[in-house]
């Protein structure tokens, strides 16, 4: 087992949660048992799952295995837009909590804001009873513009302690984090690697050989720099390690100045107005 400690950050609501963690989008639910064990072997303490993803079940059943007291793994699982509404989501959550084996999830986020559908807020408003039931420890949301942000602040009690959105150099949502940031919603990255495809960028192999790290190194360390939480993905035990692997370096002021320069705007997943 890694011996590597991963930072903390505090929430508005009182509780902490892992600064780096473990995604399993599209992970089939007899590997996510497979690749969530690895994980928590190698000394990662935070998952991310969600309904839609179908893996819950693997992934309730890694953590049981695991041997870990449930309260040092920090959960997260998501409601799906087809359960969007007050009464649905209530329901939704209890199926969740049912595949995963527990009484609780550390975090509870709306996956999409669904805009077409125009129901998030009494999605959110379910979030708020299952909190206050102490089913959900924290809750948030997921893919949340700063429109959606808004009015969501607006018109609920609790404000959502994180906003999981597609992040990474290419796409560093320096708008919503500093929105997020005035309002203390913390952002949380998925995507961080933009789906591989930023790995061969030269400015980036650049400052990995610099650093005698990988590009994805790079990249992961890099959003722990600019404070957000970072989920990377994979199901290889040899890049689970490597993307924990993180703490042993620093990047720069000039390496960091050179990643801002890549911003474009690109997006390797949906836009938030886009999904129902």
């Amino acid at each position: 087992m890694s011996d590597i400690e991963v930072p903390r950050i505090a929430l508005t609501d009182g509780t902490t949660i892992p600064q780096l963690g473990l995604g399993v989008y599209k992970v089939a639910d007899d590997e996510a048992e497979r690749v969530v064990r690895i994980a928590l072997d190698e000394g990662y303490r935070h998952v991310d799952t969600a309904t839609l993803y179908g893996n819950e079940a693997g992934v309730g059943r890694a953590i049981r295995a695991s041997g870990l007291d449930r309260d040092d793994v920090y959960l997260t699982t998501k409601v799906w837009n087809t359960a969007h509404g007050y009464d649905e989501t209530l329901r939704a959550f209890d199926e969740s909590l049912a595949r995963l084996g527990t009484d609780h999830v550390d975090l509870y986020l709306i996956h999409w804001p669904a805009p077409a559908r125009d129901r998030y807020v009494e999605t959110y408003r379910a979030l708020e009873t299952i909190r206050a039931e102490g089913r959900a420890r924290s809750i948030g949301v997921s893919n949340f513009s700063i429109a959606h942000l808004e009015r969501l602040l607006g018109e609920t009690d609790v404000v959502p302690v994180v906003d999981q959105v597609e992040a990474h150099p290419w796409l560093p949502q320096r708008e919503l984090r500093a929105f997020g940031d005035a309002h203390g919603i913390v952002t949380e990255a998925w995507s961080p690697l933009a789906r591989g495809r930023i790995l061969d960028d030269s400015v980036l192999l650049g400052i990995a050989e610099r650093h005698g790290v990988s590009t994805a190194q790079v990249v992961i360390r890099w959003h722990l720099q600019q404070g957000m939480v970072v989920i990377p993905k994979s199901a290889t035990a040899s890049r689970i390690r490597s993307n924990l692997d993180v703490f042993g370096f620093e990047l720069d002021d000039a390496d960091l100045a050179a990643i801002a320069r890549l911003e474009s705007g690109r997006r390797t997943g949906s836009h938030p107005d886009d999904v129902e």
